[in-house]
């Protein structure tokens, strides 16, 4: 059987990642990124309820001292 002649493929392989790699670099250049994201904020809805502005004391059975 003849003799598989791999004196090539070092240079071969190496090519082709380096044109992989230049092939990449070019696609990511031609992209266009936004220049600087800013945060967007959410529209939240304000309700106002009668006990929003003043402090209620929530007393349940339990925590009442025993009698």
């Amino acid at each position: 059987m003849p003799q598989l002649n791999t004196s090539t493929w070092f240079i071969t392989i190496l090519s082709m990642y380096i044109s992989l790699f230049a092939l990449m670099q070019l696609k990511l250049a031609k992209h266009s990124f936004p220049a600087s994201p800013t945060p967007e904020m959410p529209n939240t809805t304000k309700y106002l309820t009668p006990w929003e502005m003043k402090w209620t004391k929530i007393c349940s059975p339990l925590s009442s001292p025993q009698q």
